[in-house]
């Protein structure tokens, strides 16, 4: 599993990322929507986790963008404002979703989760 982590909070971002890796997860960061877009470009990942809220590009656009160069792409949503409920109320788009913060084992079952039922 290949895993792309999208959050303005670079510190948040490198430590999943690294957290990941000693799973045997290949996790990839990036601060912006910007640099998501440049990644995805380069290399494929099977899902994305996004932060709802970021500058320019917030989630919820960055999926949209991100689903045209890569068709078939999985996402889980991560907001850490409001509660999960308004969220999903909000946004038809959250199929899966965390709130934050991020626990390491719960993003990780999410990640399997999304992956096993997509297949």
């Amino acid at each position: 599993m290949r895993v792309l982590l999208v959050d303005d909070e670079e510190e948040l971002v490198a430590t999943l990322a690294e957290r990941l890796s000693y799973r045997g997860i290949v996790a990839d960061w990036s601060t912006s929507g910007k640099q998501a877009l440049e990644l995805v470009e380069k290399r494929d990942f099977d899902i994305a986790v996004l932060d709802v809220k970021m500058p320019n590009i917030g989630g919820i656009e960055l999926r949209r963008r991100l689903e045209k160069i890569r068709p078939g792409m999985r996402f889980i949503f991560v907001t850490g404002h409001g509660s999960e409920e308004d969220f999903v109320a909000g946004s038809a788009e959250a199929a899966y979703y965390l709130a934050k913060p991020l626990d390491i084992e719960t993003l990780i079952a999410t990640l399997q989760g999304v992956m096993a039922h997509e297949k």
